[in-house]
């Protein structure tokens, strides 16, 4: 026996086994619900149940409350339909998903981009090359069967590169953030070298450039969240897309900003493209004399009304909630606007 899942407008359903959560069985079968951790904590495959009954696994209440799921909000992520279930997703499309791969990778270089920020670049196999959309993640499977997640740091059409080894094997790059204690990080700054075989799989979120819109957007990325808003900016450029884009970096001090002058060099080539950098506790030796506080809200005191605009979010959960809430609760943003990737850590998805 198995549940219909439909989901409106776009009409697209698929079916669920019993004990499937939705969001697995839609994955399974190349449905591109939108969502992000798969763990219950941040939210983002959050819609509205129209008819049907579930029952929701463990999750996090900042990412689902009380009060949601009593007015028919469910996490796909964790809700076990148990009857037939309709929908309300506007992100999902008429566009399949990129089908999942899992594949051996070889690190082929490891450059240390600040004091605690890694760019480790993952040759794949040249005979099975992983196809995905810029702004989505892959998961590293470890010896134990745990898996970590990191965001491609470089767009599609850029994984040949001319001084690939061997020439023409393609190439994805991550932006690796130092946590003490970190299973995999303490590996990748300590113990990790070139030539090393890692298993990854993916490609995995619904984080990606909305193409048919031609609204002006914001990019607003936190730390590492820059790395999915990289392969953003680099698939617009491709792409030949010249809708206004203005990108809002946020760190604590300026060294936290690991790819400025990467940016400063793509606003010379991109005349679409605005930088804004915020940096909230810089010292007085950082010299630093530009935006500083909280980097979610220097957009606001830019944009008072985004009712007419898109938001792209990567980073820290409090940044990207935060955003969430201000957008579309202080400056007129739509909800169905607003496209995030929040960095969710093994702690995050741990909290009551």
């Amino acid at each position: 026996m198995t549940f219909n899942i439909t989901v409106q407008p776009s009409g697209r359903s698929f079916a669920a086994n019993p004990d499937e959560a939705i969001l697995a069985a839609g994955i399974r079968q190349g449905i591109g619900l939108p969502y992000g951790c798969k763990d219950g904590a941040c939210g983002s495959c959050k819609c509205k149940k129209l008819e049907g009954v579930v029952v929701h696994g463990a999750h996090q209440t900042k990412a689902l409350s009380a009060e949601e799921e009593a007015a028919g909000y469910v996490l796909t992520c964790c809700a076990v339909p148990q009857t037939d279930v309709v929908l309300e997703s506007r992100q999902v499309t008429d566009e399949s998903a990129f089908p999942i791969r899992k594949m051996p990778s070889r690190v082929s270089l490891l450059e240390k981009k600040s004091h605690d920020v890694m760019l480790v670049r993952l040759q794949l196999p040249a005979n099975d090359t992983m196809r995905y959309h810029a702004g989505q993640y892959v998961e590293f499977i470890l010896r134990d069967g745990a898996r970590r997640a990191y965001s491609m740091a470089n767009a599609p059409h850029t994984m040949v590169r001319a001084d690939s080894t061997p020439p023409g094997a393609p190439s994805i790059d991550m932006h690796i953030r130092y946590m003490a204690g970190g299973k995999f990080t303490e590996h990748v700054f300590n113990n990790m070298k070139e030539k090393e075989i890692l298993r990854v799989e993916g490609p995995y979120g619904s984080f990606f450039l909305r193409e048919e819109s031609d609204k002006p957007m914001v990019l607003l990325a936190s730390g590492t969240g820059f790395a999915p808003i990289k392969a953003l900016i680099e698939h617009m450029q491709f792409k030949g897309i010249t809708r206004p884009a203005t990108l809002y970096w946020g760190g604590r001090r300026p060294a936290d900003l690991y790819m400025n002058d990467w940016v400063l060099e793509k606003l010379a080539e991109m005349p679409n493209l605005s930088y804004v950098p915020v940096i909230s506790d810089a010292l007085p030796e950082d010299g630093w004399t530009g935006r500083t506080g909280f980097v979610h809200r220097a957009v606001l005191q830019d944009f008072a009304d985004l009712s007419g605009h898109q938001v792209y979010a990567c980073g820290a959960p409090i940044v990207v909630d935060s955003a969430r809430d201000d957008y579309t609760q202080k400056a007129g943003l739509s909800p169905d606007e607003f496209y995030a990737d929040s960095f969710t850590t093994e702690a995050d998805k741990h909290k009551p």
